[in-house]
């Protein structure tokens, strides 16, 4: 960028005394639970509300991959404060957008299809919890019918994990 004059060379070097890593979110699962808890105190403070997550939809937050990283998370726990109607929120209360598990970047296997088969499962389990394990929901919410989710359960060997 630099080299492009996109980026100012003065402000690089300062910038670039000690280079800092800073792995994205999905890669830190264990910060997860402490950054929703530190943007839960701080957006009840701001609301003046309580709002607390249930294990069903913490365990949502821990399976969504955050592509836009903890400022992603912020946003999310913000809006939850401002936009729910209750003090605790389940999991069948969260955007749907995070109910489908995104797949994790690195591949499992070789194989094209076995890779796209853990993509589909894992957004298969994604969308039964959202829909509290409700098949006719989570089919509706994958765009597929009941009996394909029926079919890719048993061809999966899905089963709900009781908490």
């Amino acid at each position: 960028l630099v080299s492009q004059g996109k980026f100012r060379e003065d402000l690089y070097f300062r910038l670039n005394v000690i280079p800092l890593f800073l792995p994205p979110l999905s890669e830190r699962e264990e910060d997860i639970p402490v950054l929703i808890d530190f943007f839960l105190v701080k957006f009840n403070e701001e609301n003046n509300r309580s709002v607390c997550l249930d294990k069903g939809a913490l365990q949502v937050f821990l399976n969504y991959n955050w592509p836009g990283n903890v400022r992603e998370l912020e946003n999310t726990i913000e809006r939850l404060v401002i936009m729910s109607g209750s003090e605790r929120v389940k999991a069948s209360e969260l955007p749907v957008n995070l109910s489908i598990r995104r797949a994790k970047v690195s591949m499992k296997s070789e194989s094209l299809t076995a890779n796209v088969e853990d993509i589909e499962k894992e957004n298969i389990i994604g969308a039964l919890e959202k829909t509290g394990w409700i098949q006719a929901k989570a089919a509706r919410l994958l765009g597929i019918t009941p009996r394909q989710i029926g079919y890719k359960i048993n061809k999966y060997g899905i089963e709900e994990k009781v908490l």
